[in-house]
């Protein structure tokens, strides 16, 4: 049975909405265990007591704030997120679930539980939603500010690795992201990227911004700096459009009608941009699954990021990111 480690202490607003989540996730999911790393006593009363058999509470006080330096937590042993690491570490976990520190997550995964073999960096992926019925998958988005080529090159082959083991994509197509679709268009390292992609399988060459969004490929590739751009950018314009929506629907009687006969349609429409649904971005390129979720996460979008610790701890996502690479260098 898989087991999940969950930082239940890191998160905006506590250990409440995450332990919410989790027994959420209990309550739909009858295939998994958990460890909830942090106050026992504080945890004990959030969870139901016909739950507690499911989940084992390891105590520790140490929480690592969003005011911390990442290099902290490699010196506070006794963190939250330094215990939800090292169980996975030690095989005592299985994947680990964490809406606290992102800088932390990363630099203790990488650190404490390594690599995988023939990985440099390791990626954080995100779903980005698109006009089709499937959302694309972007990396990096945040991880690495300054890439080169061959990391690049590395993250095309995690991302269409996770596209098929966890989002169950057929035969998934890559893009490199750049400021045009010709092969003579972008910076240095794009077009040393590009000629290292060629021998990846469905490469699609370079895409736009654009093409995100229209469901064009199944996985963009870019650095972590402008990956956070564009992951930041794309929640201001779902804001923005959401409040301009509302605003307008508001001048007339004949809007407000209108807005009943839609409410369906904007009800999809939020469910496409809200990130709960999709629950949290996987660090890709460490050898187990680390899941990390937004700091203001509901129950919803914790739950959303346990099953997306169990789908890619079920999967041989991280042996066949190995083997592909291994086959596409020699």
């Amino acid at each position: 049975m898989i087991k999940i480690a969950i930082d239940a202490m890191g998160g905006d607003f506590g250990p409440e909405p995450i332990v919410d989540g989790l027994v959420a996730a209990l309550r739909s999911n009858t295939n998994f265990t958990a460890i909830a790393v942090g106050k026992k006593d504080e945890l004990l009363n959030l969870i139901p007591s016909n739950f507690l058999s499911r989940v084992e509470i390891l105590d520790t006080h140490d929480v690592i704030s969003m005011t911390d330096s990442a290099t902290d937590a490699l010196k506070r042993k006794d963190s939250t997120i330094y215990k939800a690491i090292e169980l996975v570490k030690n095989k005592e976990a299985d994947a680990v679930v964490s809406a606290g520190h992102s800088g932390a997550s990363m630099s203790l995964a990488t650190l404490r539980i390594g690599r995988i073999k023939g990985i440099s960096r390791p990626a954080i992926a995100t779903l980005m939603p698109t006009s089709e019925n499937q959302n694309t998958l972007v990396l990096d988005v945040g991880a690495n500010v300054d890439c080169d080529a061959k990391n690049l090159y590395e993250f095309a082959v995690m991302g269409q690795v996770y596209a098929q083991d966890v989002l169950k994509r057929d035969e998934p197509i890559v893009g490199l992201l750049s400021n045009g679709e010709e092969k003579s268009k972008g910076n240095e390292v794009t077009k040393e990227a590009y000629k290292l992609m060629r021998n990846i399988p469905n490469f699609a060459g370079n895409v736009e911004g654009s093409d995100i969004f229209k469901g064009n490929v199944d996985v963009v590739v870019c650095d972590g700096f402008i990956g956070n751009i564009l992951l930041k950018t794309a929640e201001g314009v779902a804001d923005t459009i959401g409040a301009i929506i509302k605003k307008n629907l508001k001048r007339s009687l004949i809007s407000i009608a209108g807005a009943v006969l839609m409410r369906k349609v904007f009800k999809n429409l939020k469910v496409r941009v809200d990130y709960a649904e999709y629950g949290g971005a996987p660090l890709l390129g460490v050898k187990a699954p680390v899941i990390i979720a937004h700091g203001k996460s509901n129950a919803k979008a914790v739950k959303n990021a346990i099953f997306q610790a169990i789908t890619a701890a079920s999967s041989n996502l991280n042996y066949n990111i190995e083997d592909r690479i291994n086959k596409y260098n020699q």
